[in-house]
Formats: structure tokens, sequence, C-alpha cells
């Protein structure tokens, strides 16, 4: 008896397997990482996750740091918010105040047991009994210059602040400006500015019971001497941004900067001499004796709420931290990402990059200056989730931009700059 043909369609769509006929679960990544080769490169391993699991697409959303501060809590709000989201530790209370964020704690014990994650990049994102994001890379600040500049000029790596600004006048000339140090009310400054500030004794901006102690002598110390090196840099750097740094130092028309890394534009704007690329820990202040450096141990939020999304996911980041894809995404701008699990940072994909392993001294050097690495609200073994509201306002750069531009003392900036921390805060 011969079957109808309807019966052997349904019979034969039976036997396929689900991701043969259902529709992929569709996942959107929202990312901060916009200049084009870092876009390229996620696109590419994008492009593989998809072709290795047919029943999903990711796809990706550039955004920019300017923005996401406002935009991301608008668009979760209006049901319009991407799947997954980069994050930096005081960007997270932000969405999780909101109720965007599950936490993610048993997703990322597994993922421990397999990879072996940094402690200090776990504990910027474990608080309120739960864990907000999964830890995929590492940044730190550190000074960046050239060997034969210096020793033309007769100097030694900096380790003080009197050494430093010492260079860096000694490096002043009618071509060339003794540093780069932004002071624009933006993010990099609150980064350079906290960096100058970890160095003087003043890495606490809160004390033990959650309360600001952003305005001590300490603090205005580290005003007093960043705004005096900066009248060193260009006179545009109060609108400055990373790139701008980079470009200089590029061009030589800095002597040194502070910036996470210089390799990528150093190699390919610059001479590329990578004999010639000195990189040092920050200076301290007299009196201190470790150097320290802001780091950022940036992660992913998971924030979908569908299960399958959810699921997709997870399948999605467990993929980048896999040790043969992992490398090749922290290299999307060799030096600047560091990795963030034990295996990574052993990882052949990472350490076979042509540009690492032609710069490996120097990112075996911010390795190593990482260790001491802090950031602001995130100290002592404590969160203090309110330190979301002031990095969202950029107040660490606001105070340096009231003395720089509006005149002020550093005491005087420093004391308004603790009263705005407590009107956003609230």
């Amino acid at each position: 008896m011969r079957r109808s043909l309807t019966t052997l369609l349904t019979s034969a769509a039976l036997l396929l397997p689900v991701s043969a006929w259902a529709a992929p679960v569709e996942i959107t990544l929202w990312h901060m990482e916009q200049p084009p080769h870092r876009v390229e490169r996620i696109q590419q391993l994008m492009d593989e996750f998809n072709a290795a699991h047919p029943d999903i697409v990711v796809s990706q959303e550039p955004q920019n740091w300017g923005e996401i501060y406002a935009k991301a809590p608008a668009a979760l709000s209006a049901g319009a918010g991407p799947d997954m989201l980069f994050a930096i530790p005081d960007f997270t209370p932000i969405l999780k105040d909101i109720g965007a964020l599950t936490s993610v704690a048993d997703f990322v014990t597994e993922l421990d047991k397999k990879h072996d994650f940094l402690d200090s990049a776990l504990e910027s994102y474990t608080y309120d009994g739960g864990v907000w994001a999964v830890p995929l890379y590492n940044m730190s600040m550190n000074l960046w210059y050239r060997k034969s500049v210096f020793a033309e000029a007769g100097l030694e790596v900096p380790t003080t602040w009197a050494d430093w600004k010492a260079a860096a006048e000694k490096l002043s000339s009618d071509q060339t400006y003794g540093i780069g140090l932004p002071a624009n009310k933006q993010l990099y400054t609150d980064q350079t500015v906290y960096s100058v500030m970890a160095n003087g004794g003043a890495t606490e901006i809160y004390d033990e019971n959650g309360k600001l102690r952003f305005d001590n002598p300490q603090t205005v110390a580290a005003y007093e001497f960043y705004a005096d090196l900066q009248k060193l840099s260009p006179p545009d750097n109060t609108s400055w941004t990373w790139g701008e740094a980079e470009s200089c130092f590029a061009s030589k028309s800095c002597g040194m900067i502070l910036q996470f890394s210089v390799i990528s534009s150093y190699d390919t704007q610059a001479e590329g001499d990578a004999n010639d690329l000195g990189v040092a820990a920050i200076p301290h202040a007299e009196g201190e004796s470790q150097h320290n450096t802001i780091a950022y141990p940036n992660a992913v939020m998971m924030l979908s709420t569908d299960e399958a999304k959810r699921k997709a996911s997870e399948k999605f980041v467990s993929f980048l931290l896999e040790p043969e894809n992992y490398g090749r995404f922290l290299n999307m701008e060799p030096g600047l990402f560091m990795p963030v699990t034990a295996d990574g940072a052993k990882a052949e994909s990472f350490w076979n990059d042509a540009t690492v392993q032609k710069y490996r001294s120097q990112i075996e050097t911010v390795i190593a200056n990482s260790g001491n690495g802090k950031l602001f609200g995130f100290t002592s073994g404590r969160v203090f989730p309110a330190i979301a509201a002031i990095s969202a306002q950029n107040i660490l750069a606001e105070t340096l931009q009231a003395i720089v531009v509006g005149g002020k003392t550093a005491a005087e900036a420093v004391s308004d700059g603790q009263a705005r921390m407590n009107e956003v805060s609230e």
C-alpha cells in the first residue's frame, strides 16, 4: 500500500535533528570594543561559533563608553536590550540595581573548575550573595616610554613622583611634550587619575564602614601632583580620550604616556622596534613602597531572561574561554587584553600570536605589574556598589577639571568632589 506524500515528509522530518528545521536561537552581544580590527576579530570568532552551532546565531552591536551607562538601562527597560553585554566592575551595579541581572554563580563555578579564574577577577563581581558577570579579560595601566629617548636624555626609569616630574621636565622641548596625560571629563582620565592616587596612598575611596573618604590629604596630594604634571602635556589634553594619547606617543610628540597598552599603535604607526619600547610600573609618591596600578577585570553580563537565549549565551561564552579560542579573542588587541584564567595564561593561541611573540617581554611586564592592580570602590576585599554612580558621572575626572580648567585648588576640588560623590550616591 502506497503511503501519502504528507506521511512520508512527516516521517522524514521526525528523523532530522531539531536544528535542521527549527528556527535558530538568535542572541546579540553589545560591547565597547569599537576599533574595526577588534570588531573584525570578534566577528571571526562569532562566525566560527555559528558554523559549529547551527541552532544558534550570535551577532554583535558595538557601542561606546560615552553612551552605554545611559543607553543600556534604557534599552533593557524598553525590552530592547542585548542578551550579553561586556562590562567593567563599576558598570555592573547599575544594571543589577534595576533588576536586569541574575546571578551567574553556578555557571561561573562550572567555568572556574575547568579554567581556573584569577581570584581578583571574580572578587570584583561577587557580592550581595551572587556573581553578576563572567570575567573575560584583564587590563592594567602602565608607564610607556622609548628606551633610546631616555638614554639620549641621560634618564633612568622613574620610580618616584619627584623622579617622574624631573624626567617629564627634561623630555620637554620645542618638539616634544614631556608626558601625555588626559584631563578630559571621561573614563580615561578617571583611570589615569586613580592610577596616580593609588601610588600616593589614596587607594581607598570608602572607609571600612562604606563611608566616603575621598577628601583626605593623600587624595589632595595626588591631585596636586597630577595637575602639576599634566602641565607638561599637550594643551588639547582637556579633550583627550585613549586614542589621542597613543597618537601622541606614536608620533614622538609625547616622551611618556600612561596607557593600558601602546603595542598595537606603536607597531603599526611608529617605529615598531620592540627592543626600544619600554614599559614600567607607575611611579609612586615619596614614602610609598609599592607600585600600584588601576586594573580592570572586564567581564560579560548575561542579560536574557529567556531560557533558550540564556543557554545559547552560555555556550558562546564557554566557546570564547576554551584555550584554543581564548588567545585569539584576547589578541584582538595584542598586549592590551590579558588572561583571567590559568589555562588561558598558558594557551598557545595567546603566546603564538606574531605580535605577542615580538613584544613578549613587554607583555610579561604588563602581566607582572597587574599583580598590584587596584580599582576604586573595589579594594580591601570589599565591594561598594554605589561606586557605579560615581564612575558613571566621571567624578574623578570632573575633580581634576575643576583644578585644570576651573582654577580651584586641589583641596577645594577634592572637597567638592566628595560632595558630588555623596550627591550622586543618594
